[in-house]
């Protein structure tokens, strides 16, 4: 297994083929001139040690070195041990509403994006926990396992979006149920359920609900986003607003943040409800949350460390640059009187 730090670097290496097309016509250059002085007869007599040779001897330790240099800098990994270790630290789950009412844009840029935002910045300020995502609208789906890869659990969360389920709506209520089976049921970690909607659901959350969030020792966090003025759902049509979401009777849906609903389930459970209409707001409001929270121990896992691979690549520069210090464009002569092809004539 193997990775590299900036893979971007690797571009470098693109250069190698433009230094060979200029070497090219330089050399197609200097022999037209070469033959508007001399034939290749008097120019043997005058120059008997020029070596073409080792002039594209020197022009491929030069690619070498501008290849070897460019994986170096692009910093490769490759996973040679195992380790086994402990972990201290909590399970988080995050429950997105991905109905289309999150399309309303009246928390910039709109509330789906501000709430992935809020879950990505939340990661970020993590160190050892364990984290999950569930997604919902009518129906509730597992997205991402509780997992300590943050960079993958960020990557699922940039390609959730209101497509993603067919059926529409908000159903918190599922994605509470969903949510509170999400968690390994065989660990002791304490557990964090934040839970990122509108609350724009007309459907009654049945208290059985509430109440199993406090009898599995869960800790909810409740995130509303949106303004409860209310606003319109623009539909977009690459990217421009082509009209705006309408009922069944033709008429534009005015979808408004339900504060009180999430509020209602924070509080019946022990939990706390929080606004997300500001970014850094929320953040310190879930850090301090978190804060106050105990680490538990998670089960030991084993995972393959990456070891830094750029010093053999830096060695290879340096050997070839060296190299090519010390190769000058005329032939050698020892290996000249070693006449192995007989061209030496008597």
């Amino acid at each position: 297994m193997y990775q590299f730090d900036n893979p971007y670097f690797l571009y470098i290496s693109l250069i190698i083929p433009i230094v060979i097309m200029i070497n090219f016509f330089y050399m197609s250059w200097r022999k037209k001139i070469q033959k508007s002085f001399s034939n290749k007869e008097l120019l043997d007599y005058i120059s008997p040690n020029r070596s073409n040779f080792k002039l594209n001897l020197k022009l491929t330790l030069e690619s070498l070195v501008i290849l070897f240099l460019s994986i170096a800098l692009a910093n490769p990994k490759i996973g040679t041990e195992l380790k086994s270790i402990n972990r201290e630290g909590v399970d988080i789950v995050f429950a997105i509403d991905v109905s289309k009412s999150m399309l309303a844009e009246d928390t910039a840029p709109n509330r789906l994006m501000r709430s992935k935002r809020i879950i990505s910045e939340i990661i970020n300020s993590l160190s050892s926990d364990r984290v999950g995502i569930v997604a919902y609208a009518a129906q509730a789906i597992p997205q991402v396992p509780l997992t300590t890869d943050f960079a993958s659990v960020k990557n699922f969360l940039q390609i959730i979006d209101t497509d993603m389920l067919s059926s529409q709506g908000t159903s918190i209520d599922a994605a509470l149920n969903l949510s509170v089976n999400f968690f390994d049921q065989n660990s002791e970690t304490n557990r964090v359920l934040v839970l990122i909607s509108d609350g724009e659901d007309h459907d009654d959350i049945p208290n059985s609900l509430i109440n199993s969030i406090s009898e599995n020792n869960i800790n909810l966090i409740t995130i509303g986003v949106g303004q409860e003025s209310g606003t319109t759902i623009p539909i977009k049509i690459d990217g421009i607003v082509d009209s705006y979401k309408k009922d069944n009777n033709g008429d534009v849906v005015i979808t408004k943040r339900n504060s009180d609903i999430l509020l209602k389930i924070a509080s019946s459970s022990g939990g706390e409800y929080v606004d997300g209409n500001s970014t850094e707001d929320a953040l310190e409001m879930v850090k301090l949350k978190l804060e106050k929270i105990d680490k538990s121990e998670f089960e030991s896992s084993q995972f393959v460390e990456y070891k830094q691979q750029f010093q053999i690549f830096i060695l290879l520069s340096l050997l070839f640059i060296i190299s090519d210090i010390f190769i000058f464009q005329t032939k050698t002569k020892w290996i000249q009187n070693l006449n192995l092809f007989n061209e030496n004539k008597e």
